[in-house]
């Protein structure tokens, strides 16, 4: 199902919305959405016939730092077009713009996997999801300051970037650990033809 079809179904089912069909390298349909129609536009493509995405599989935060709105979500979304859960194979990218300080409400109640990434893209970039059930952080630690994926968010390096690092053992050394190791073939075999 390409963009056209999925915008035609969306807009036919939420007419005060306006959708994007979005360039995509990677050929991916993509439709860009207001923020205020998410929630609606989530459980049309969860619940539609012709669409039924029923798999998030999901959600990407970028920040484009200075620029504003400075974040985009996106939700990679799929259909498996097995019995009861649409027609045919297919997949989506929804795509949202959020403003700085903005937040964004929660698809975790219309797909539980959202779950994860609201807190992965809270913990990392520190947009917040009104309505999530436990929005707190997932993957830094509890006291950690700040939002380590944002472009603003600064980065100290206390060492100088290492190009080159020689080889610690000598090549000697390298041939006794093999042959320690039982890797390194005999002199006295006959090569393998």
């Amino acid at each position: 199902m390409q963009t056209p079809s999925i915008i035609e179904v969306l807009s036919r089912e939420i007419p005060e919305a306006k959708f994007a069909a979005l360039d995509s390298l990677d050929g991916m349909p993509t439709v860009g959405v207001d923020l205020e129609f998410l929630v609606q536009t989530a459980l049309v493509l969860r619940d539609a016939p012709e669409l039924r995405f029923v798999f998030l599989a999901d959600v990407v935060a970028i920040d484009y730092y200075p620029r504003e709105p400075r974040y985009e979500i996106n939700y990679l979304m799929a259909c498996p077009g097995a019995a009861g859960y649409g027609d045919a194979p297919k997949r989506l990218r929804l795509k949202i713009q959020v403003q700085s300080g903005q937040s964004v409400p929660s698809l975790s109640g219309v797909w539980a996997s959202a779950n994860w990434g609201e807190r992965e893209t809270f913990d990392f970039f520190g947009v917040l999801f009104d309505g999530h059930p436990d929005l707190r952080r997932i993957l830094m630690p509890d006291d950690w300051e700040g939002y380590p994926m944002r472009k603003d968010y600064p980065v100290q390096i206390n060492q100088p970037v290492k190009t080159y690092e020689p080889l610690q053992v000598t090549e000697e050394e390298f041939v006794a650990n093999m042959k320690k190791a039982g890797r390194a073939p005999d002199s006295r075999q006959a090569p393998k033809q």
